[in-house]
C-alpha cells in the first residue's frame, strides 16, 4: 500500500487512533498528518485523539495541533484513516469513520482482521510507526515526521526490549535517527521520567499488588476513589503495568484503574507465557501477546475472577503449577 495512490484526490482527509491513546497511536497518527500535509499542501488533515501524557505532547512533532473533541458540525471527510486499532475502539470518531467515503486502516495487531476499503495489517510488524514509514514517500520525510515515528517505535518495543524487536526494528529505527533529532531526550523523556505524582502512584501500586499463582502474576486494582484521594488523572498512571512485570519471577502484570464510576480501564502486560491479547479480548479489548488493554463495563469483582481464571488456565496449559 502507498498512502498516496489512495488520497491524492481528497480535500478532507480525518486521521485517528485507539482510545487511551500511547506512544505509538499518537506517533502513527502525527507523523501521517504531517507527511500528508506535505505531501498535500492543500488539503485538510484532522487528527482526532483522547488526551495522552504531556512526554508526548512534548516530543511528537505534530501533537499540538490534534483535536480532542468533535465539532457538532464536522463535515464528513473524503478519506479517514484508522492507524493502530480497528475503527471500533477510536471513541467519538468511528462517526466520522463510518460517514467518510474512503475508509482506510492501518494496524499491526494480531486482533484486527482488517477493516475498511482498503487495509494494511502486519502483526510481525514492531509499531504502527513502522507501518506508516512503510506506505509514505521516503522523499518526503523529514526531521519532524521521522522524529514522531521513531517515538511510536520506542514505546511499542518498550526501548527495544520487547519481543517485537527485530533485527528490520533496528535497522528501521536508526534510519529515522539519521535525520538529527536528539534521540536520546526522547527516548529519556518518553520512556523513562517520570512526574511526582506518577512516581506516587507506582508506588502505591507495588504496594497495593498482590502476587498470585506462584509468583507467576502480579496484580493491582485501583479504584477511583483512591485516585482521587491522590489527585491523580488517568495520565498519573501510564505505564505501571510495565513496571509492575519487572517484579522478579513475574510473567504476566495485570493493572485496572477506575477511570469513571464503574467503568475500568484494564493494561496487561506479559514476558514469555501469558497471551495477554486474548485475556484482553474476553472484554471486548485487544493489542499484542505482550502487551494489551480493554475497558471493563461490568461488575470489577466478577471481571477480577474472569481474568484471574483465564491467566491461570495458561500458565496451566504451560506446565505451570
Amino acid at each position: 500500500m502507498k498512502i498516496l495512490d489512495l488520497v491524492k484526490n481528497c480535500a478532507r482527509i480525518g486521521i485517528s487512533g485507539h482510545e487511551n491513546p500511547d506512544g505509538d497511536c499518537v506517533g502513527s497518527c502525527c507523523g501521517l498528518a504531517l507527511f500528508l500535509r506535505k505531501a498535500l499542501p492543500s488539503a485538510q488533515v484532522d487528527v482526532f485523539l483522547e488526551s495522552f501524557p504531556e512526554a508526548l505532547m512534548r516530543n511528537i512533532p505534530g501533537a499540538e495541533s490534534i483535536l480532542f473533541s468533535i465539532p457538532a458540525d464536522a463535515k464528513k471527510y473524503d478519506a479517514f484513516i484508522v492507524l493502530d486499532s480497528m475503527p471500533d475502539r477510536i471513541g467519538e470518531a468511528a462517526r466520522l469513520y463510518e460517514e467518510a467515503a474512503l475508509k482506510i486502516n492501518i494496524d499491526h495487531h494480531k486482533t484486527n482482521p482488517g477493516c475498511g476499503d482498503a487495509f494494511y495489517v502486519d502483526e510481525d510488524a514492531s509499531s504502527a510507526c513502522e507501518l506508516v514509514l512503510e506506505v509514505i514517500d521516503d522523499s518526503l520525510v523529514n526531521r519532524d515526521i521521522a522524529q514522531a515515528l521513531y517515538v511510536g517505535i520506542v514505546t511499542d518495543t518498550g526501548v527495544f526490549q520487547y519481543s517485537n524487536t527485530k533485527e528490520s526494528t533496528m535497522r528501521t529505527a536508526g534510519r529515522l535517527m539519521s535525520y538529527g533529532f536528539d534521540h536520546t531526550a526522547v527516548i529519556r523523556e518518553v520512556f523513562f521520567e517520570r512526574t511526582f505524582l506518577q512516581g506516587r502512584m507506582l508506588g502505591l501500586s507495588l504496594v497495593r499488588s498482590e502476587l498470585l499463582m506462584d509468583g507467576k502474576c502480579i496484580f493491582c486494582v485501583l479504584d477511583g476513589e483512591t485516585i482521587a484521594e491522590y489527585g491523580a488523572s488517568r495520565k498519573d498512571l501510564d505505564r505501571i503495568s510495565s513496571q509492575l512485570l519487572l517484579t522478579e519471577g513475574v510473567d504476566c502484570a495485570v493493572f485496572l484503574h477506575e477511570t469513571d464510576p464503574g467503568i475500568w480501564r484494564g493494561s496487561f502486560r506479559s514476558s514469555n507465557i501469558v497471551d495477554v491479547a486474548r485475556t484482553a479480548s474476553l472484554f471486548k479489548g485487544g493489542g499484542h501477546t505482550r502487551a494489551a488493554g480493554c475497558t471493563i463495563r461490568s461488575e470489577i469483582g466478577e471481571a477480577v475472577k474472569i481474568l484471574k481464571e483465564d491467566i491461570k488456565a495458561q500458565l496451566l496449559a504451560a506446565g505451570i503449577e
